[in-house]
């Protein structure tokens, strides 16, 4: 029992962490790449609202997957792991990584512009964003049928007893 609970509770740091790195770039990084594509195309001026529109609509999923799976955690720990509520935060967690992954596949033709006038990188950057949200999400949703398997399984076996 103290073993589980010191694994999740290092875990929840791990996500705390995470989230104030993203927070972080939030806050300090996506202004400066939105005015620095703004300056791009000059001519254009909607780029610094879909560069906005992009990053920090896929932060909001971000952050609420992240909630998810301190809840999901702080299922463990309660020991209701297999329970109807952790389903239902790991499917939240998969349609987070879904939006964030659409998203960034639809911003992928701003972020196309952007690496036109400098360093490709950028939209190789995006492709890891993309396809790692993705299998995020294909991750979420085995662990997601796993676990309905599982409550199904262990239903039935309270009803054989």
């Amino acid at each position: 029992m103290n073993v589980k609970r010191g694994s999740t509770t290092f875990l929840k740091v791990i996500i705390f962490l995470a989230g104030i790195a993203i927070l972080a770039l939030c806050i300090f990084l996506v202004p400066h790449i939105a005015n620095f594509a703004s300056s791009l195309y000059p001519n254009f001026s909607p780029m610094t609202s879909l560069i906005f529109i992009v990053m920090y609509g896929a932060a909001m999923p971000f952050f609420f997957a992240l909630y998810q799976a301190i809840k999901l955690l702080k299922y463990i720990d309660e020991d209701i792991t297999f329970s109807e509520l952790s389903v239902k935060s790991l499917k939240n967690i998969k349609c987070c990584a879904i939006i964030i992954s659409g998203l960034y596949a639809l911003g992928m033709p701003i972020f196309h512009f952007i690496a036109r006038k400098v360093d490709p990188p950028i939209g190789i950057m995006v492709l890891i964003i993309i396809f790692a949200s993705l299998m995020i999400a294909v991750f979420a949703s085995i662990l997601q049928r796993l676990l309905q398997e599982a409550i199904l399984i262990k239903s039935e076996n309270d009803w054989t007893i």
